[in-house]
């Protein structure tokens, strides 16, 4: 057989080289499998057949997070970009063909509603990327979790499922959501749990979360509320003093709302209510020591044993302090004494005294110093009724306007004092229920109307004019200090010798006491009366004008008389 009889033709050569390599192949931007035939240099050498390889990262074969697990001999599927480079390699990518294959089965789970497994493992803006097996998905941060996370850090690295809510594979945009899985599990759980759980019943919870108001605890399934007045009968003024995230505690189910499946939790209740038979444990009128817990513009609060307290009153925290703020008297976690004043159990109050277990300054001083006894003390404060004396104990003595000077008044005599002064005075009256202390200057010289509130009506008395005005004289009677006012009208018997101008400053006239008025410390005197009774006795001594005598003869008589007797 001839050379060119063995010689293949065209077409069979064409042939042969179809067989080795197929003009198109349809390789290149198509998925194909490809056998992995060496690891080097973290990179993947990979036979995708037809004499072609390829390198492939390591870090491609890796799920986020994770190291990657392959070997020699492993049959893998990869990315063709083309099939031969300028080294005459294979151009492939092991992302790309997940990417394509997680695209497909993204869509399928979209369409049926089924959960997909990914791992979160970067941060955007506005939320976080999750890896779906190769497309990488956005996860908002309002779906990551059914409450607010503050760290998202241990959920992060770690293959979890999500629930895909929209996709658009010519865009490449897919958005996922945890928060739908939790909230669809949740609901399950939350459904079960609720069939299993009733009111009254005692059970364990992990504390999920902590707010100012109080702690969220996972019952399995199901959060409860532990409001912050329900974690202990003792005053807790924020849920973290006693609680941590974590933590796993013992609660009692309080209340199940089954419209809102909203369940509150305590578990103050499963201990003893120290509130119980509270009245023989603190009867009233007791002393016990106690802890200030909290301090108010009204008062201070004070545990007597964990669970109880007891309000001091702001009025009943010191004799003597007043308007004050209770901060200024007591402090926070300070030991100190209390009586118990009143207790009613259907409140769950207690009323406290923090004064009565000291002594009561009132009854101190009324002890020390009875009525009538002379003091000294500061004048600290002057009022328009009067002046406030700094006494011993701090308590403060009052002396009023009426009881500074017997004569003057009030208004008057305050003018002779200042603060810082230190003055006498005399106590007059201690009331130790309305603690006030009474006092009194002007009786510290005695009452100077008490020699002429005994003089009798007719009563014969000597003055010395004081002042004169046309209404009448003003005169002292004796040397008592006591002043008393004769009218122009009781200055003379006859109407022409009631003159006022008559009389001088200094000048010593004779007058009858006509009237004594104790409670207003009034005496009235008259001239007239006096002249009109010595008349009267002359006439009856000496004659009268029915006798022949005149009665300017019988005046005569007895004025000549009253020389002679002297």
């Amino acid at each position: 057989m001839s050379e060119a009889a063995t010689m293949p033709g065209l077409s069979d050569f064409e042939a042969l080289l179809n067989e080795t390599m197929p003009a198109d192949t349809g390789f290149e931007g198509q998925v194909v499998k490809g056998t992995v035939v060496s690891v080097e240099n973290d990179f993947a050498i990979i036979d995708i057949g037809l004499k072609a390889e390829g390198r492939v990262p390591l870090r491609e074969f890796a799920a986020a997070g994770q190291k990657a697990e392959i070997a020699v001999g492993d049959e893998v599927e990869v990315f063709v970009d083309r099939v031969e480079n300028a080294l005459g390699e294979a151009i492939l990518s092991r992302d790309k063909a997940r990417r394509e294959e997680a695209w497909t089965d993204l869509e399928k789970a979209f369409e049926g509603d089924a959960r997909v497994d990914g791992v979160i493992f970067g941060r955007v803006k506005g939320g976080f990327t999750v890896d779906l097996n190769g497309a990488v998905a956005f996860l908002p941060g309002s779906q990551v979790d059914i409450r607010p996370i503050r760290d998202v850090t241990p959920l992060m690295n770690i293959k979890q499922p999500f629930q895909v809510l929209k996709m658009d594979r010519r865009r490449g945009n897919i958005v996922v959501s945890r928060r739908a899985i939790l909230e669809e599990d949740r609901a399950g759980q939350r459904a079960e749990l609720m069939n299993q759980i009733k009111e009254g019943d005692a059970v364990d919870g992990v504390v999920k979360n902590i707010t100012d108001y109080g702690a969220f605890v996972d019952l399995g399934g199901i959060d409860g509320l532990l409001h912050v007045t329900d974690i202990s009968w003792r005053r807790v003024n924020h849920p973290s003093e006693v609680l941590t995230i974590g933590e796993t505690v013992k609660v009692q189910i309080v209340r199940i709302n089954p419209e809102t499946q909203r369940i509150s939790l305590g578990m103050k209740q499963l201990a003893d209510d120290p509130w119980d038979a509270i009245e023989a444990k603190y009867p009233m009128g007791a002393k016990f020591s106690g802890k200030v817990t909290n301090i108010t513009d009204y008062g201070a609060f004070v545990e007597l044993e964990n669970g109880v307290e007891g309000l001091v009153h702001v009025s009943e925290m010191s004799w003597v302090k007043k308007n004050v703020h209770p901060g200024k008297i007591v402090s926070t976690s300070q030991d100190v004494e209390v009586m118990v004043l009143e207790v009613d159990p259907s409140k769950r109050r207690i009323s406290l005294g923090l004064k009565q277990c000291g002594e009561n300054p009132w009854e101190a001083f009324a002890a020390k110093y009875p009525q009538n006894t002379e003091i000294e003390g500061e004048v600290k404060n002057i009022t328009e009724f009067g002046l406030f004396i700094g006494l011993e104990g701090d308590v403060d003595g009052m002396v009023h306007l009426s009881d500074l000077d017997w004569d003057r008044s009030g208004e008057d005599a305050i003018q002779d004092y200042k603060k810082g002064d230190m003055v006498k005075a005399v106590v007059l009256d201690v009331d130790m229920k309305k603690e006030r202390i009474s006092l009194g200057i002007k009786q510290l010289g005695g009452d100077p109307f008490t020699d002429v509130s005994s003089k009798k009506r007719g009563e014969q008395v000597t003055c010395v004019v004081k002042v004169v005005n046309e209404n009448g004289i003003e005169v002292e009677v004796g040397d008592t200090g006591v002043t008393a006012f004769i009218r122009r009208s009781d200055l003379a018997r006859d109407r022409g010798d009631q003159r006022p101008e008559r009389f001088a400053e200094g000048d010593k006239v004779d007058a009858m006491v006509t009237g004594v008025d104790k409670s207003s410390r009034k005496l009235n005197l008259s001239i007239k009366a006096l002249e009109v009774a010595e008349e009267k006795a002359a006439v009856e001594q000496y004659g009268s004008a029915d006798a022949g005598a005149s009665l300017g003869d019988i005046l005569g008589a007895a004025l000549e008389k009253a020389k002679e007797d002297k």
